[in-house]
């Protein structure tokens, strides 16, 4: 894979497909339908996803693509590919609270390793260089000239004060059980990927997840926090998350900072 060729074109492509979206989400209204499993999907959904896999294709037609909202290419393996979740957050998007995002990811050898996501509504763009380091984009988000960029990096956590991010549709006792064995300064809650992109630039220090995941949901977003300087490990034994699963299901996890002393579950 070339990264110095993947990297400004997720992000362009992140961009369009944001667009696209918040023309859509600004609209009078829009359908949403049902898909097999009961999620929701609008037409935001699939006009992304048609955009941002077209230009992938095109560009890397020799790598595999696995997108949420294509069934068929989740029939792919392989311990390197593409992963694209189109719109992140869609039941945020439904009812227009705007913390939903767009998320482009290279997976190599079951470890998501460079990865865009993007917040059109929040305006906040994050991604890993070729390098692999991770920088946040602040506007106009112009997709064909990149803005002002800074580094981030998670925080230098303190024990004795942590700041948690939590899901804001999926938050439950078991998260609330879980975070209570930490000493918490502060909570707060974020919709989406956005999760892992604040505590890689240090607005949080641990985001755990006791609730369904798929792939396609983390990988941009693990692969931010990584370039980060953070980790995302299995909530059971601590291991790392890794991708390229048989169903493209997440265990439960834990994103966070390397200072924060992990509980058991």
């Amino acid at each position: 894979m070339i990264y110095d060729a993947l990297i400004p074109l997720i992000r362009q492509l992140a961009i369009e497909a944001g667009d696209k979206i918040m023309e859509i989400y600004n609209s009078d209204d829009f359908e949403v339908k049902q898909k097999s499993d009961d999620s929701p999907v609008t037409a935001a959904d699939e006009a992304a996803d048609a955009l941002i896999s077209a230009g992938l294709r095109a560009a890397f037609p020799d790598v595999l693509l696995v997108t949420e909202e294509q069934a068929d290419s989740h029939k792919i393996k392989g311990d390197t590919f593409l992963i694209v979740d189109p719109l992140d957050g869609t039941k945020e998007f439904i009812h227009r609270r705007g913390d939903f995002t767009v998320n482009i990811a290279l997976v190599e050898k079951g470890v998501p390793t460079r990865g865009v996501v993007y917040a059109p509504a929040k305006q906040r763009m994050f991604y890993t260089l070729a390098d692999g380091t991770t920088v946040e984009e602040t506007g106009p988000f112009d997709p064909a000239t990149i803005g002002s960029v800074s580094p981030i990096r998670v925080a230098d956590s303190d024990n004795s004060a942590l700041m948690v991010v939590a899901s804001k549709s999926h938050r439950d006792q078991a998260t609330d059980d879980y975070i209570g064995k930490y000493s918490v300064k502060d909570s707060k809650s974020a919709g989406s990927s956005l999760k892992f992109c604040l505590v890689a630039t240090g607005e949080a220090d641990i985001y755990p997840r006791v609730g369904r995941t798929m792939e396609w949901d983390t990988a941009a977003g693990h692969a931010v926090l990584s370039g980060a300087g953070g980790k995302v490990v299995r909530f059971d034994d601590h291991t790392p998350l890794l991708y390229g699963k048989d169903d493209y299901a997440n265990p439960f996890f834990i994103a966070y900072a390397p200072g924060v002393e992990l509980k058991k579950a």
